[in-house]
């Protein structure tokens, strides 16, 4: 399977610079220069030398391998920079980790993406080019800066285009493939978002975090204000145990906006959220109601019931691009998908396994996409730890050294560009979204945010369309 598709669709150079092209005349976006100083020290010592650029309200200490820092995104993680690594002579993104030692919440997730980061190895999932700090010793430690591969777009933003069959049903599968790699690792993400996964003008998508540590679980009574949760499936909703597939409803979710152009259930909070999902989907079964606690499940059954609407009426022909003549794929097809993702019970989803074999999405089977290695995470209680915050500092600051001397001995020399993390590359221009968005959640509840959110996102620029 998939052979017709790597010969023709996928490898066509109508395929790329087509989508280029749409990305550059409906966003502006620009590559970045690659001028610059020229530097004609020696490359150890260029190494070492680190300077320092004020970027909004923050201090970017970098070593001088990178320059032309341009700042692109800032959210409850860190901030994120553009620029030119005049080592491996290409564009790079560099995030600064937003205060990782303020508390626990925030060194552990500092630690867990990092780790996480070193292990995975996946065309469609985040990677790192380098990790560094300024600082010499533990006792001066405070800044850790992740570099990872500049991309063109994110999700947010091709969102608004107009997609064939074939680009959408090669989004899809690489989202599963990305998270299939994940699932291999023991980690479910929960908390996929559009903001979060990021293309390249050929198309290549990565998924660009790590979603919700097990022990930063919300459920539908317990937090009335949080980030965006417009993706997440009912079993995370309502404070329910959840398995592989719960990562399905997300990617149908967004699917199902990809095909819409608008949210599927743009909730206000986790409450009005289970609300637009039952209004559309329809009051699940009494099956599915026993298997909620005993306070959530009294809340749902007092909520009115509905009857839901069919997936013919939820997304009709007219909403879908036309039928593919060249690979065969069909509204249909892609109507039958999103059912089969978008389930209420679990128990009755598709898996990821079975989403892949889908006809609308086996075209571009590869088993060496699908069945890569599995990342060898050297954590095992990487979500479990618990630690106070100059213990986790201490972790941090053992990783990045471990980093550093891997490099120093010629371990790593600057991992290949399908390995790095996807960030977006584009010039700002003001945000046409609304005012419900990710980064206005941030800014009313900080430490609630941190606490819930995995996301990167961004402040200004085509990035701040992203929910």
């Amino acid at each position: 399977m998939g052979t017709g598709i790597e010969s023709g669709f996928r490898a066509s150079q109508y395929f790329r610079f087509s989508l280029v092209e749409v990305l550059r005349q409906k966003f502006h976006l620009d590559a970045h220069s690659r001028a610059g100083p020229d530097f004609n020290m020696n490359r150890n010592k260029r190494e070492k030398e680190y300077y320092s650029l004020d970027v909004g309200d923050s201090t970017f200490t970098v070593l001088k391998r990178y320059q032309n820092l341009r700042p692109i995104g800032s959210g409850a993680q860190g901030i994120v920079c553009s620029a030119y690594d005049h080592n491996l002579e290409r564009n790079v993104a560099i995030k600064k980790l937003s205060r990782p030692f303020q508390n626990q919440t925030h060194a552990k997730r500092a630690y867990r993406e990092l780790v996480l980061m070193k292990c995975v190895n996946h065309k469609n999932i985040i990677g790192l080019l380098n990790v560094f700090t300024p600082q010499k010793t533990l006792e001066e430690f405070q800044d850790v800066y992740l570099v990872m591969e500049l991309m063109d777009a994110n999700l947010c933003q091709v969102i608004q285009m107009e997609l064939d069959h074939e680009r959408l049903s090669y989004l899809l599968y690489q989202m599963l493939c990305g998270i299939k790699h994940l699932h291999a690792a023991g980690i479910i993400h929960r908390d996929l978002k559009p903001s979060n996964i990021v293309v390249k003008s050929d198309c290549t998508l990565k998924i660009l975090d790590f979603g919700l540590a097990r022990t930063a679980a919300t459920g539908l009574l317990m937090t009335p204000y949080v980030v965006t949760r417009y993706y997440r499936a009912p079993e995370v909703i309502l404070g329910m145990g959840y398995q592989a597939n719960v990562d399905v409803w997300s990617i149908g979710c967004i699917m199902a906006e990809m095909v819409r152009g608008s949210v599927l259930f743009p909730g206000t909070d986790h409450i009005d959220q289970w609300n637009k999902v039952i209004e559309q989907l329809g009051t699940p079964s009494q099956e599915f109601l026993m298997k909620l606690n005993q306070s959530v499940r009294t809340y749902v059954e007092n909520r009115p019931r509905y009857a839901g609407y069919s997936f013919e009426k939820l997304f009709p022909d007219v909403l879908f691009p036309a039928d593919s003549e060249h690979n065969k794929l069909k509204a249909s097809q892609a109507r039958d998908l999103l059912s089969k993702m978008l389930v209420i019970d679990a128990s009755k989803r598709i898996s990821v396994d079975e989403a892949l074999q889908h006809p609308y999405i086996n075209v571009w089977y590869d088993p060496a996409e699908v069945e890569a290695p599995p990342p060898l995470i050297t954590d095992k209680q990487l979500d479990e730890r618990e630690h106070t915050v100059e213990e986790w500092k201490e972790l941090i600051y053992k990783e990045v050294l471990d980093w550093e001397e891997r490099v120093k001995n010629g371990v790593i020399r600057g991992q290949p560009a399908s390995l790095g993390a996807a960030v977006i590359n584009g010039s700002q221009h003001p945000s046409s979204s609304s005012s419900v968005n990710d980064v206005s959640s941030m800014s009313t509840d900080p430490t609630l945010a941190s606490d819930t959110d995995s996301s990167l996102e961004t402040s200004a620029g085509p990035l701040g369309c992203c929910r």
